[in-house]
This record gives C-alpha cells, sequence and structure tokens, in this order.
C-alpha cells in the first residue's frame, strides 16, 4: 500500500541512427513523425508526465496504440529507464532502484506463466524465491486462489487452462506478494467479449479485497470507464487530461477526449456560438440552442466571445423531435434496448440513439428526420485548438 507520485517523467529512446546535417544549413530542432515527437535527443515517447496517484487508488491509464501509456506503467515497473523528472513510491525515490527492490508486482498481457509448473508452483514462485516458510507460501496461495475461484486448478498446468484461468493465475501469482503496488498491462485484452466481461468484474471484486495501489493500462475505454477512481487519458504521450469517470464523459476537456471517451462516439458540427441579449447560444443551421446557466457562467467567467466553433452532441443526448435539425437516415441498426439511427446531418454523419419504446413508426433507411438536443448537454469546442471552451 503507497501513494505513487510521478512528476515531470520524461522518457527518450535515442535515435538509432544520427540525423544527417544537410550541406550549409541546421536540421530543424523537432519534427512529427507518426506520433512521435522526434528531437536531437530521440524519440520522446512520453512527455511532461506528472500524476499524484493516492494510496489505494485505482487508477487506469487509457488511449489509442503508442500513445505512452505501457511506456509510462513499465517506468513505474522499473523495466524503463526514466530519461527525466521523478518517480517516488511510498515517499522513496525510485528513478534507480531495480525492479526487484521497488515492492511491485505486474501483470501482462500475455499471462506470463512458467509452462513447465503447476498453477502452485507458479504462485508460489516469488514467495520462494524470497525463501518465504512453506507453510506461509501455501496461505499466502490458497488464500489468492479462493479469492480469485482457481482453487481446483491448483495441480493443473498452464496449456490446461483456459484465457480466463490463466489471466486469474497471473493476477493470483502478483496477489500473493500483498506487493504497494499493483501495475496492470492491458490483462484482459487476448480475452473475448464474454471473458472480458467476467474478468472485469472480478478484477473490481479482488480490488476491494486486497488494500494496494492499482496502475492499470488500457485501450478499452469500457474498460477505463467501469474500473478506475480516476482515469488518465493520453495522446502523443502527453497527458490530454484526468478525472473521474463521470468528470471526462460529461466535461471533456479537448475534442480528442471528446471522440475518444464515449460509445458511440460523441457527434460533431461546425457551428456558431452566438451571444443573444446577454446569452449564449449554440446555432446549428437554423436550430438555435440557449445554452444552460452552468454553461453560461463558465463560459463568461472565461470572456468567451462570439464565434465558429465545433459543437459536439453525445448521441445518447439527441432526441427525434418535429423540429430541429435535418437530416436524411443512411443505416438503422436494432440494438435491443434502442435502435441506433446513421444519418447525414449538416454535411456530417450523426448517430442518434432511439429507444425501442415503438418500432412501428421508427424511421428507415432514405427516411427525413429532425433532432434535437438540450443547452445542457451540448459542448463547445475551439475549432483550431480543440480546447472546450469551458474550461
Amino acid at each position: 500500500m503507497a501513494e505513487v507520485i510521478l512528476n515531470n517523467i520524461k522518457k527518450v529512446y535515442p535515435n538509432a541512427e544520427k540525423s544527417k546535417k544537410k550541406r550549409g544549413k541546421n536540421p530543424p530542432a523537432e519534427e512529427k513523425k507518426v506520433n512521435l515527437q522526434i528531437t536531437e535527443e530521440g524519440v520522446v515517447a512520453v512527455q511532461q508526465f506528472s500524476l499524484h496517484i493516492a494510496d489505494k487508488e485505482f487508477i487506469v491509464l487509457v488511449g489509442p496504440s503508442g500513445c505512452g501509456k505501457s511506456t509510462t506503467l513499465r517506468m513505474i515497473a522499473g523495466l524503463e529507464e526514466i530519461s527525466g523528472g521523478e518517480l517516488t513510491i511510498d515517499g522513496k525515490l525510485m528513478n534507480d532502484v531495480a525492479p526487484k527492490d521497488r515492492d511491485i508486482a505486474m501483470v501482462f498481457q500475455n499471462y506470463a506463466l512458467y509452462p513447465h509448473m503447476t498453477v502452485y508452483e507458479n504462485m508460489a514462485f516469488a514467495l520462494k524465491l524470497r525463501k518465504t516458510e512453506k507453510k506461509e507460501i501455501d496461505r499466502k496461495v490458497r488464500e489468492a486462489a479462493e479469492i480469485l475461484d482457481i482453487t481446483q486448478y491448483l495441480d493443473r498446468k498452464p496449456k490446461a487452462l483456459s484465457g480466463g484461468q490463466r489471466q486469474r493465475v497471473a493476477i493470483g501469482r502478483a496477489i500473493v506478494r500483498a506487493p504497494k503496488v499493483m501495475l496492470m498491462d492491458e490483462p484482459l485484452s487476448n480475452l473475448d467479449a464474454k471473458l472480458r466481461n467476467e474478468m472485469r468484474a472480478e478484477i473490481i471484486k479482488l480490488r476491494s479485497r486486497i488494500d494496494t495501489t492499482f496502475v492499470y493500462v488500457t485501450h478499452d475505454q469500457t474498460e477505463a470507464m467501469t474500473l478506475g477512481d480516476r482515469i488518465v487519458i493520453m495522446k502523443d504521450g502527453y497527458i490530454q487530461q484526468i478525472g473521474t469517470p463521470q468528470e471526462v464523459f460529461n466535461h471533456p476537456a479537448n475534442l480528442f477526449v471528446a471522440g475518444f471517451i464515449g460509445m458511440p462516439v460523441m457527434n460533431m458540427f461546425d457551428a456558431k456560438l452566438e451571444l443573444t441579449a446577454g446569452q449564449y447560444e449554440a446555432v446549428l443551421g437554423e436550430y438555435r440552442v440557449p445554452l444552460s446557466a452552468e454553461k453560461q457562467t463558465r463560459l463568461k467567467a472565461n470572456n468567451v466571445k462570439p464565434q465558429n466553433i465545433i459543437l459536439g452532441v453525445r448521441p445518447e443526448h439527441t432526441d427525434l423531435s418535429e423540429y430541429g435539425v435535418p437530416a436524411k437516415v443512411d443505416v438503422s441498426e436494432m440494438m435491443g434496448s434502442s435502435v441506433h439511427l446513421h444519418a447525414n446531418a449538416e454535411g456530417r454523419d450523426v448517430i442518434i440513439i432511439v429507444p425501442t419504446i415503438d418500432t412501428r413508426n421508427m424511421p428507415g433507411m432514405g427516411a427525413l428526420i429532425h433532432f434535437s438536443f438540450q443547452g445542457n448537454v451540448v459542448h463547445v469546442f475551439d475549432p483550431e485548438t480543440g480546447k472546450n471552451l469551458e474550461w
């Protein structure tokens, strides 16, 4: 159990080849290539990463492939050297401390079990290396197996287990050590959808039964939203936003977060922000929406001027109506409890979620419809910077 503090952490991978200087000219100091920043030092994978993780908190690092989340996790584990900044665990500076001395445990994506050992031997291995007494090893292994419901598999080899059972063993091997910090690197990505749902529930139960700090890496926003006390959303090595699942869903800091969090993705429109009698309105074509009092207050506090904006509205916050924004239905998807209407409106693809209370009057392909939304659910973004103008 420990707090983890990352202060302005940076990771640079040195260039394999020195850049050739152009004759008579100096090369540019830095460039952008395949979402990575290339400098004279090398390839910058993580930059200006600062985060305070409280004792027993469950933090999720989420973002697209190549954003630096696994690299950050590996720096906490000691598997990657820290190029700049400071890492402290339980108040102790860890930059140059060997992984084995950090009192952390890590669960990998590919299980990393010893194939020639039984489940019991896999879980007991780290304790044997510590020269723990046999009785204590047996107690801890069986206790962890009971928590994870794998007691019946203790005598089996990994090859005789399913993917979900192997991941339980990998988690059990980590928790028997009672580490201060538990690191999990996309542990569910190799499982099918049903098993992922089951294992997410198991991890939530596990978290309530063991007192440790969790740092969890995933590219799956559903895992991030269901597991994390707070979510750290990353892109190109930088933190885009830190907040609770509800905060990042309701108040995305920028266009990237708005488009990354939420399924289906947020609808985006080219629109205008206007001031009418001292009140902000979002104008989309002929449709005008006065913003809520809360949004009015924040925009006025930021002294936001009338301007062109990107208007964001989540599919679940749109309603079919007799008036509003005109659209033409391209595809209608039956999803059980709702119908997802894929339509074209104002030159953009849009998704409208309609509850399946009565499917008899549901618009079909090619139908002309109108949809509307309220001023308390819209998001206004600067089209140039992508920043949420409320924040």
